[in-house]
This record gives C-alpha cells, sequence and structure tokens, in this order.
C-alpha cells in the first residue's frame, strides 16, 4: 500500500474513528485502526465489537493495499503533523511495518495484518429509513443526560427509541430513565419506521453521535434489526449492537393527574437553583422549593457549612406546598428547555412532578422528589 492525502482529511476522519478504539485492549487487534486503499480513497475502520466506525477520505492511492495500525499513536502523529501537510502512508514489501511521512518527519509503526481484523457489518437489518439530523440530534441531546450509569439495570444503560401512536399520529421517540428522572421527546414518524422494534442504544453509542452529528442539515440513514443498528452520517457509517434487554413500561411513571401548575422563568430558576445548591458538599443534595401565592422559595440547608435560601416570583395559584429535589437534577432538565418560561405540574410533596417546555410539546421530563 502507497498512498499520499491531506493531513487535514487525514485528521478529521481518524479523529472519529479512533475515539472507538479502548485505550486498554487484552486483544492487540482491537487496538488498531484498519486502513485499506483502493480506488482515489482511503477506507478507515476501528471497532471495540460493540460499536464499529468506517469512515472514507479521498486519497491519491499509487499502490492499493490494506493494513492496520495503532489507533491512538496514528492520531497522535498525524495530529502533530503541521497544518497543510500531505502525508505519505506506505507499507513495506512484507507488510510488517507502515512509514507515515510527512516533510522531515518520518515515522514507522508495526502493522496486523488485516485479516486478523473482526467484522461487526454482517446480518441482515430488518427495517430503513432516512430522517434529518437535526431531528435526530434533538432526540439525543434531550435525553441522553437521564441514562442510567448503574451497571446492574443494563436494559436502562441507553436509550429507547421506538415508533408510537401520539396524538393522532405516528412518532419517532426517544426515552431514557435512570429511576429517578426521565425525559422523552417525540419527532413525527419517518417513512419507512412504521413497525419497527423498540430498540435500547447503547450509552457509549449515543455520544459518539452526539460527537458525529456535527451538520444539521444532513440527513441521516438508519437500518434497524433485532440486535443492531446502522447509522450513515456523510461519509462516516456507524454500526452498534444494541443492548439485549427489555425496557420497562416508563408510561406508567409519566402523572396524568399533577393539576398544580408552576410556571417559572427558565434561565431565572435555573440561576437561583445553582446559586442556593452551592452550599450543599455535593451537587446530589437536595433543594426544597416551597410555593405559596407567586412564590417560590428555595432552600438548601447543610447541617456542616450553613444555610441559603433564594425568592423566585413564579406562576402559581394553588394550595401552598414544599417538595424536594435533586439540584443536579433540576439543572440537567433545566438546561435542556429551549422555551423562555419551564412548566412543573405537580402533586404532592411525595410524587412525581412533570416538567414541560413552553416552546412545545415535542419533549417531557418526570423528576422524583427528595425527602427534604
Amino acid at each position: 500500500m502507497r498512498i499520499t492525502l491531506e493531513r487535514s482529511n487525514l485528521l478529521k476522519s481518524l479523529n472519529h474513528v479512533h475515539r472507538v478504539v479502548e485505550r486498554r485492549n487484552t486483544i492487540p487487534i482491537l487496538s488498531n485502526v484498519l486502513l485499506k486503499a483502493e480506488g482515489a480513497e482511503l477506507d478507515m475502520k476501528a471497532t471495540d465489537l460493540d460499536l464499529e466506525i468506517t469512515e472514507g477520505t479521498p486519497a491519491m492511492v499509487e499502490q492499493a493495499g490494506a493494513t492496520t495500525v495503532p489507533a491512538h499513536l496514528l492520531y497522535e502523529i498525524v495530529r502533530k503533523l503541521p497544518d497543510g501537510s500531505e502525508v505519505l502512508l506506505a507499507t513495506n514489501p512484507d507488510g510488517s511495518t507502515m512509514t507515515v511521512a510527512s516533510g522531515r518527519s518520518k515515522f514507522s509503526l508495526q502493522c496486523l495484518p488485516q485479516s486478523d481484523f473482526p467484522d461487526l457489518t454482517a446480518g441482515t437489518f430488518t427495517h430503513s429509513f432516512k430522517i434529518k439530523a437535526s431531528d435526530f440530534k434533538m432526540l439525543i441531546d434531550r435525553t441522553q443526560f437521564a441514562i442510567s450509569t448503574e451497571e446492574t439495570r443494563y436494559y436502562l444503560n441507553g436509550i429507547f427509541l421506538h415508533t408510537i401512536e401520539a396524538g393522532g399520529a405516528l412518532k419517532l421517540r426517544a426515552v431514557a430513565t435512570d429511576g429517578h428522572r426521565l425525559a422523552r421527546a417525540d419527532v413525527d414518524a419517518p417513512s419507512g419506521s412504521e413497525g419497527m422494534p423498540g430498540i435500547i442504544i447503547p450509552r457509549k453509542t449515543v455520544g459518539e453521535l452526539q460527537k458525529l452529528i456535527d451538520n444539521p442539515d444532513l440527513t441521516i440513514g438508519i437500518e434497524i434489526s433485532d440486535s443492531k443498528i446502522r447509522l450513515s452520517i456523510g461519509s462516516v457509517v456507524l454500526t452498534s449492537k444494541l443492548i439485549d434487554g427489555t425496557f420497562p413500561d416508563y408510561q406508567r411513571v409519566i402523572p396524568q393527574a399533577n393539576d398544580k401548575e408552576m410556571r417559572v422563568d427558565c434561565q431565572t430558576f435555573a440561576r437561583a437553583v445553582d446559586r442556593v445548591s452551592t452550599i450543599s458538599s455535593e451537587r446530589g443534595r437536595a433543594v426544597k422549593l416551597a410555593l405559596a401565592d407567586g412564590q417560590l422559595m428555595l432552600t438548601v440547608n447543610n447541617p456542616d457549612s450553613g444555610s441559603a435560601t433564594e425568592e423566585v416570583a413564579v406562576g402559581y395559584e394553588s394550595d401552598a406546598m414544599e417538595i424536594g429535589f435533586n439540584a443536579k437534577y433540576l439543572l440537567d432538565i433545566t438546561a435542556q428547555l429551549s422555551g423562555d418560561d419551564a412548566i412543573f405540574l405537580l402533586a404532592d410533596a411525595g410524587s412525581p412532578t412533570l416538567i414541560r417546555d413552553t416552546a412545545g410539546a415535542d419533549a417531557l421530563y418526570v423528576l422524583m422528589p427528595m425527602r427534604v
């Protein structure tokens, strides 16, 4: 293999694929990136056996071929080369090493044979559809913060993506919950998604997707089977295994009869929560909300360091009540709201609270209270 390509193109593609590679690997080939040169393109592939990313980039191919080299090492070398330079990648005749040359810099990297490199893309996909990148990004961004990190309930370690009839129309819905809070977001279901299986996209895959979807004007191709999802985003193809588990019946958690409505300016509320929670030793400490006649009193007590209170004007006309929430969870949710106001629908101090966005009904949040 012998090819020349621009550093900027090589770096951009390596940046996308090398992130999948785990720093510590017991299987040496999984530390490598597969490089395949043919036609006028260099294709790169990296995998951790659960997630695979491939990307093609333009290259001048003098001699076609394929090899694998350490992914993080190659990325660091290319990253440190000067802007605007050209990079030569060439394997020696027996394929045991690859030369990376640019200007006066020259590196020699150990290769492993491409035949050892695992392939994740086997299998057929039963459903395929296209979705606007901006819509898919909204589904992920509005819900990913609520993904559970608790390994014992592994079926909560991802986003549940499924279609559902809502308000007389078919919606593509994303849901995530960790048992303390729940986030739900909807978009109109794209053509082809009808009847797709409900799938759980793993947390690591969600994180990579957030970084890969950097152009909201793109259209993303999605293919789904019972065990895998493949997403085509521009020149990048991401294939991931799905979480093999049953997502709980989240509809049961969403309260229907919360009749006490509080309307508050989102920015004012978030800043006030942030300020009073400074007094607590951890961000997870409870903040108490005391509501009465258009006023909200936020209070945090920390027996070790003191207390803090702040008053915020709100729209509230129901009976006076007090309820406690995890301050970090409140801030996570208010960060997702795009409207000027947040609407809290409350029942009592021991029941889950519903939080809606005034900017639209495409997302809602449920938050469990804390004892204060």
